[in-house]
């Protein structure tokens, strides 16, 4: 008995450890996919050797082929033995296909003039093709799904048949979609919102009698959530009130809180901490103007800034905006104390660009250099703008552009009489989800005045996290015969950086800048290095340790920051 015993203990570890696996062969592309899924279902434990299995593997194998339309497949399952393991060699052929003999599809109603149903019929199922239906199914979901989007919300399948005679290697399609009456636009009602009714409604973007489309729901969604003035935003057809196929929309709304703090922090080498804090007034009074607070500190600079905004009528696109700012600067060779006040006019043009005009009046109390002075400027100005998303964070796909030039002249009593230009691109794009590029330029000029007469504000510098890393804080600009920086005409930096997700939200960086800032010829300089990425709920965190390969006095830069990459 304890020989028994010792035999089974020996025994039945290498029976639990047996196991059985399925090798398909014969089938490739879209077949192969198919039958895979189906056999992806069994668990370890239900695969075996017995007969009854084999029976349903064959079962089931044969299922997945006829939902591509092969209905005279062949199945034969061979047992092949390993040791203690076993595996059942399945080999599949295919067959014929079964092909679609007669496709009668009609539409019916006020649809079936509409292009954008005209144009869905062409990925109906069509006579000389394979029947499937996982296609057939799809198509009709289409139908379906295209006449919710455009308010044939009466609309239904008549007849929807698919026949087929395995035995004449044939099938038959019949479908009639009636779409019934298309659906439009009542009045908008907005409920719990704080802002005046007039001005919300000139964010609607179709007319009441207009046809039905549930994009432009979104659109207002998106409209509304864009004025920054409500917590949430609940837009919908009212259903209960619909009279002669016009179908009202209710628009529910809370009012966001009354102040909105963000906050910013960033570190470097040669500036050490930053720290930035937003105050945000998203609306004062039932127009919705609004109150944008902004300070700014470092070692190096100090500012604050206060925004005053007041939307028009159209207030998605139109608004007028009062700016007045402070700023201290002192470092490296520049110590400056400046004033700035701005109107501002912005219009959001048809093919999304922003048209800003400006008139700014500018104070400078500097020295740069060996160079003490005042400057008091006048500058009308205007510009150009654009930015695009997909995801928030780090996202997937951006874009920013922009350009603007600034004038000044004496006749309209500024001290100096010069034109300033500067552009701005960027571009992120991912590949592959985990293999990201970000590129950025920027680039600027003054025109026609001796740069001598001009406050460092207006001159131009680089160097830093934002534009030329491995490089001080605008430590790259022309020198005086003491070796001091003194900011140049011309400056144009460029960057190239690719990103590898390492694990869900974090990624690595490698990057390479190059840029200058001169006056008469450039001096190029190259930085390179690599960093560390975190996609955090309020942006992109990022740290970098940069290397200036033309820097003299800094074998390396380290870099924190926290916010947008463009």
């Amino acid at each position: 008995m304890f020989r028994l015993i010792m035999f089974l203990m020996v025994l039945l570890p290498n029976i639990a450890t047996a196991q059985t696996s399925l090798r398909l062969t014969g089938l490739s592309g879209e077949l192969e996919d198919n039958v895979k899924l189906y056999l992806d279902r069994y668990t370890p434990d239900e695969i075996s050797t017995a007969l009854r299995f084999q029976s349903r593997l064959e079962d089931d194998i044969s299922t997945a082929l006829q939902a591509l339309g092969y209905y005279h497949s062949t199945v034969s399952i061979e047992l092949q033995n390993s040791g203690k393991n076993s595996r059942l060699l399945i080999q599949v052929d295919a067959g014929e296909p079964t092909l679609i003999n007669k496709a009668n599809i009609l539409i019916n109603g006020e649809a079936q003039n509409d292009s954008d149903f005209l144009a869905l019929l062409k990925q109906a199922p069509q006579v000389g093709q394979t029947v499937h239906h996982g296609r057939y199914d799809s198509f009709k979901k289409a139908l379906t799904n295209l006449a919710l989007r455009k308010g044939y919300f009466e609309a239904n399948f008549s007849l929807a048949r698919l026949e087929v005679a395995p035995a004449l290697k044939q099938a038959f399609v019949q479908l009639t979609f009636d779409s019934g009456p298309r659906y439009r636009f009542g009045p908008v009602r907005f409920q719990g919102n704080q802002i005046e009714d007039v001005r919300l409604q000139s964010l609607v973007p179709f007319k009441v009698g207009d046809p039905y489309l549930a994009t432009q729901l979104g659109e207002l969604n998106q409209a509304i959530a864009n004025t920054s003035w409500f917590s949430s935003i609940l837009v919908t057809g009212n259903t209960d009130k619909v009279t002669e196929h016009i179908l009202p929309v209710d628009v529910e709304l809370a009012p966001r809180k009354r102040n909105s703090i963000e906050t910013g922090i960033g570190f470097s080498d040669d500036v050490g901490a930053r720290l930035k804090l937003n105050w945000l007034k998203p609306w004062l009074n039932q127009r919705g103007h609004s109150l944008d607070s902004k300070l700014a500190l470092s070692g190096a600079e100090q500012s604050i800034q206060a925004a005053y905004k007041l939307p028009l009528e159209s207030v998605a696109t139109d608004f007028w905006q009062l700016q007045y700012g402070l700023r201290n600067r002192d470092y490296q060779d520049t110590l400056s104390k400046e004033s700035n006040l701005a109107l501002e006019r912005h219009w959001l043009l048809s093919n999304d660009w922003y048209r800003t005009a400006s008139l700014r009046w500018l104070y400078e109390d500097y020295t740069q250099a060996d160079q003490q002075d005042t400057s008091s400027l006048i500058i009308p100005g205007m510009s150009f703008s654009r930015s695009r998303q997909t995801g928030s964070g780090m996202p997937t796909r951006a874009d920013r552009l922009l350009f603007g030039v600034e004038v000044s002249d004496s006749s309209w009593g500024s001290d100096a009489s010069f034109v300033r230009l500067r552009g701005r691109a960027g571009y992120i794009t991912t590949f592959a989800n985990n293999h990201r590029f970000v590129g950025r330029l920027d680039a600027g000029a003054v025109l026609m005045e001796d740069i001598d007469n001009l406050p460092p504000s207006i001159r131009f510098f680089a160097g830093g996290d934002n534009n030329l890393r491995g490089y001080a804080y605008e430590s790259v600009s022309p020198l005086n015969d003491e070796g001091e920086l003194i900011g140049g005409r011309y400056m144009t930096t460029a960057s190239l950086e690719y990103q590898y997700r390492v694990k869900g939200n974090w990624w690595l960086a490698g990057f390479t800048d190059y840029g200058s800032a001169w006056t008469d010829t450039p001096d190029w300089k190259l930085g390179v290095g690599f960093g560390v990425r975190w996609a955090s709920p309020v942006g992109a965190v990022r740290i970098d340790l940069a290397w200036g390969l033309d820097a003299v006095d800094s074998p390396f830069q380290l870099h924190f920051s926290l916010g947008p990459e463009l």
